[in-house]
């Protein structure tokens, strides 16, 4: 096979419409036969309905240890937004390559497929693993799977590199995430006789009320982190749906929130705040007017937040690979705490930047593909030692 630079593969990468709603099968299969074609072979892991699949493949000595490069292939859709390019095939304009997907996450993975025939050159001394997960972009669903089998394995890689964008600075810390849907339930009846019935909505202010209070408290001076941006745990609600005429008390309300935590903080414990909050406070009056009322709170999503040591052996590599020690860390989400949980240490650091990610015309510049087409130059030479 012959050679492709990063730049070509992107094309080929963002040619596959992979949206998380959609199957990423066809952008699977052209990596596996591009991997097989290099020799190397491939393990998919499939959703229940087989219709999206992760990739894993390792090269190199077998037994435990190595580096695990990790990205995800699905990326957000571009409904309603005015792009003046063609969202699913490469362009470029004054040194910017355009397409969605371009800075999150396909740029790395193609800077990952290109810098392969490298490290099949000379044999390594540790084992190359590559992961490709499907449905981060809508809470890390597919990779749980292959984290599960990894951590099963007695061969696993001691610490991982996720190409998400962060321009190529070292990242060795984000924030977990939890969302969760809150359906409050109440009474119907006329509006003219609304103390009768039981205002879904109004009960549903309370909660929102409540989550504002905890938000608050996670605030607090002694409570913050200033590697972070902001420097606390947040809690927002994003959406709220309830009633149906202005005449009728609404029987029904629900509403969406997440936490955005600190990695030292428990999410959990805020969505347990609102229930004990709802079971306590709420109910009680609620079911005083009618006895079917009730408020169910519903887990959508959630990942840990990463917290990697500086003076770790993963951060150490980053530094080297890097070439900077200015450890940072982002307000995105990724696969790391999850791979962190199951006991393979994880740093973060791609080409792009994440202000052009999800994005009409996101871009990454090519300078940021020839950058991390050095360090994983770097992360070969490594392994070869």
């Amino acid at each position: 096979m012959s050679e492709l630079s990063s730049r070509e593969l992107l094309a080929e990468l963002v040619a596959f419409p992979t949206v998380s709603r959609d199957s990423n099968l066809a952008l699977i299969a052209f990596i596996r036969a591009y991997l097989e074609g290099l020799g190397l072979a491939c393990e998919l892991d499939y959703n229940v309905e087989r219709s999206k699949a992760n990739l894993y493949a390792r090269l190199g000595p077998d037994g435990p240890g190595g580096v695990m490069v990790s990205g995800h292939s699905d990326v957000v859709p571009v409904d309603g937004q005015a792009w003046t390019v063609k969202p699913f095939r490469l362009s470029e304009r004054a040194g910017r390559l355009y397409g969605r997907g371009t800075a999150d996450m396909k740029g790395f993975i193609a800077c990952v497929l290109a810098s392969l025939p490298r490290f099949l050159a000379r044999p390594l001394r540790r084992p190359l693993h590559i992961a490709i997960s499907y449905d981060e972009e809508v809470g890390c669903l597919g990779v749980r799977s292959l984290v599960a089998a990894l951590a099963a394995r007695p061969d696993k890689p001691a610490l991982c590199l996720i190409g998400e964008p962060t321009e190529l600075r070292p990242v060795l810390g984000h924030k977990g995430k939890l969302a969760m849907r809150c359906q409050v339930r109440g009474a119907a009846c006329h509006s003219a006789y609304a103390p009768l019935g039981v205002n879904a909505i109004e009960y549903a202010a309370r909660l929102i009320g409540k989550l504002g209070e905890i938000g608050q408290r996670l605030a607090a001076p002694e409570r913050q982190d200033a590697r972070f941006d902001p420097p606390f745990s947040t809690v927002q609600t994003g959406l709220i749906q309830g009633g149906r005429a202005l005449n009728i008390v609404p029987a029904d309300c629900q509403f969406d929130f997440e936490v955005r935590a600190l990695p030292a903080d428990d999410p959990q414990q805020v969505a347990d705040a609102l229930r004990d909050y709802a079971e306590t406070e709420l109910l009680p009056q609620m079911r005083a007017r009618s006895a079917t009322s009730a408020i169910d709170l519903q887990p959508l999503s959630a990942y840990p937040g990463l917290a990697t040591d500086p003076r770790s052996e993963a951060a150490e590599l980053l530094a080297l690979l890097s070439g900077r020690r200015d450890f940072g860390t982002v307000a995105f989400g990724t696969e790391g705490g999850l791979f962190a949980e199951a006991g393979i240490p994880t740093v973060v650091c791609g080409p792009g930047s994440m202000e052009q990610g999800h994005k009409a015309d996101e871009f990454v510049t090519q300078a940021q593909l020839d950058g991390c087409d050095a360090l994983l130059v770097r992360l070969a030479e490594w392994l070869q030692r």
